[in-house]
């Protein structure tokens, strides 16, 4: 998808829980909507706490070729081929710092590496033993037994490259002091479906803004529609700062809180996953119809 819908509109979508099944991680029911958004030329961002390289394979899973944003906001991830060259041409032109070119990406990063949030919690390990465990601690095997998911797969989960996720273990009060402990250090702690996200200092919604304002910039239009799609406290930012939010139906958990007028701009799921992505999606584009 290379060319932005002259509508100009943008969808970020969280994953898991929300594009992706709670418990089979299936994004088959969504595949309707998926196809809308394609015909459309609407580009579906995926905006997850996932790595890279997870996200890159349910990228090709699904035809999907617009940027993405990994590991709760930490990196956002800009094909060099998207809008026909377009991005990489206009950042050129302003010798944009920030912008790392590799694997044929610009990359916009802004957080620290996965080692340095990896050291703050080897720091914590005395004082909250037994409380907490974390992905680069609990290898592959670890990750498996946790989750569900294949060894490729966890092994995937696990290459980790500016967060670590963190599984509590203990109670709601001693959680609290850690995620204090760990802000007081540096660390962004964002509460997923599953995990604690330990990041710097970055969210999916500044990360959406970022790339909403340089697309507009790319393509001279003041302004971009945007609707962003989640299920769990991580997808706050983006739900509370984009102009429609849909807001996903958890098996697991309550609606996340949020703070802007339910009554303009918010949508809620009644089916949980790709179910409701796929309903509220049609609903949200139904709307743009009318």
């Amino acid at each position: 998808m290379n060319v932005i819908s002259r509508r100009q509109a943008m969808v970020f979508s969280d994953l898991d829980g929300s594009l992706l099944d709670h418990y089979s991680y299936s994004f088959d029911a969504a595949l309707p909507a998926i196809a809308e958004l394609a015909r459309q030329s609407i580009p579906l961002v995926l905006c997850s706490s996932k790595t890279r390289a997870e996200m890159e394979q349910i990228r090709i899973a699904i035809g999907n070729n617009a940027p993405f944003i990994v590991e709760n906001g930490a990196a956002i991830f800009i094909p060099q081929t998207w809008l026909e060259g377009a991005f990489s041409t206009y950042f050129a032109a302003l010798d944009h710092e920030t912008l790392q070119c590799a694997d044929g990406y610009l990359i916009y990063a802004t957080s620290d590496t996965r080692a340095r949030w990896l050291a703050i919690l080897d720091l914590l390990q005395d004082e909250y033993a037994g409380e907490f465990d974390h992905f680069s601690r609990m290898g592959v095997e670890g990750i498996v037994e946790l989750t569900g998911l294949s060894k490729d797969d966890a092994a995937l989960a696990n290459q980790r490259e500016f967060s670590e996720p963190v599984h509590w273990l203990g109670s709601s009060e001693r959680r609290d002091a850690f995620i204090t402990e760990l802000e007081s250090r540096g660390a962004t702690v964002a509460q997923g479906g599953r995990f604690l996200g330990v990041t710097g200092s970055c969210d999916k919604g500044r990360a959406l803004q970022w790339l909403v304002r340089a697309t507009a910039a790319c393509l001279d239009r003041e302004s971009i529609d945007t609707l962003a799609i989640g299920d769990s406290g991580n997808d706050l930012p983006m739900l509370e700062i984009a102009h429609t939010a849909l807001v996903i139906r958890s098996p697991v958990h309550d609606f996340p809180a949020l703070s802007r007028d339910s009554s303009e701009g918010v949508m809620y799921s009644d089916k949980p996953g790709p179910d409701g992505w796929n309903e509220g999606v049609a609903a949200w584009l139904q709307e743009r119809r009318s």
